[in-house]
């Protein structure tokens, strides 16, 4: 399974770990993914998505993943999260 945010595609990035005589060594900075049930209002289920606590704040501060998918940019989805931000925008066509 990758290391990648379903909702923000925030991934692993690498960087160096720097000893106090200033020796560098690679390392890996993980991001903090949580696996979560999320509850689609539009299609009154919910999704089980892996994201990062980052992302799982911008959810809530939105007002819910429906808004959140509503806003975001497709190249930062998962193809998951693409495919329910499509069915989600279809259920909203369909209501209205």
């Amino acid at each position: 399974m990758a290391r990648r945010c379903e909702l923000s595609g925030k991934a692993v990035q690498s960087g160096n770990n720097v000893s106090h005589a200033h020796n560098k060594t690679r390392r890996r900075f993980l991001p903090n993914l949580c696996s979560v049930n999320l509850h689609s209002e539009v299609l009154d289920e919910r999704v089980n998505l892996r994201i990062s606590a980052h992302a799982l704040r911008s959810v809530e501060h939105r007002g819910g993943l429906d808004a959140y998918l509503g806003k975001a940019r497709d190249g930062d989805l998962s193809t998951r999260a693409l495919r329910l931000k499509r069915r989600i925008a279809k259920a909203q066509a369909v209501s209205a």
